[in-house]
């Protein structure tokens, strides 16, 4: 689990004494109500596009050992996808952009993510790495 400000802030903000954009409520979004084929999302992901987000998922093994990112999926994930290139990368998975250096947990754990939701792609010039979902400013805990 990471402890930062905005961990700390979700916490605080549980009940209804919070102020200011910290008080929104972050709206649910499950893996299946994303699409409806192929790369085109369903209204209501669309709504929520700009908006806080809540999802829960697993973290995906990671690329590199020291990162701000991490990809969320719906189903644990034992190997990195993207070291074994015969092994089919799932369609259902987000990006999640943190702003501090990223705790690894176990591929196997459930973990809640909330972030703010961008979508259409967009190619990280860091990494390569091109996404179409993505939760920006995140914050994650073990479920």
């Amino acid at each position: 689990m990471t402890i930062n400000r905005r961990f700390i802030l979700k916490l605080l903000c549980s009940g209804t004494l919070c102020v200011g954009s910290a008080a929104r409520a972050a709206d649910e979004l499950k893996f299946n109500d994303m699409y409806t084929t192929g790369v085109e999302l369903t209204p209501r992901a669309k709504s929520l596009a700009g908006k806080q987000v809540a999802m829960s998922g697993f973290m995906a093994p990671p690329l590199k050992a020291e990162a701000d990112f991490f990809v969320l999926t719906k189903v644990p994930m034992a190997v990195c996808p993207f070291c074994d290139s015969k092994m089919d990368w799932p369609d259902d998975i987000v990006l999640v952009k943190m702003d501090d250096q990223v705790e690894f947990v176990s591929f196997n754990r459930r973990i809640d993510v909330t972030g703010l939701l961008e979508v259409g792609f967009v190619k990280d010039e860091q990494t390569g790495f091109v996404s179409f979902v993505r939760l920006m400013g995140a914050s994650y805990a073990i479920a």
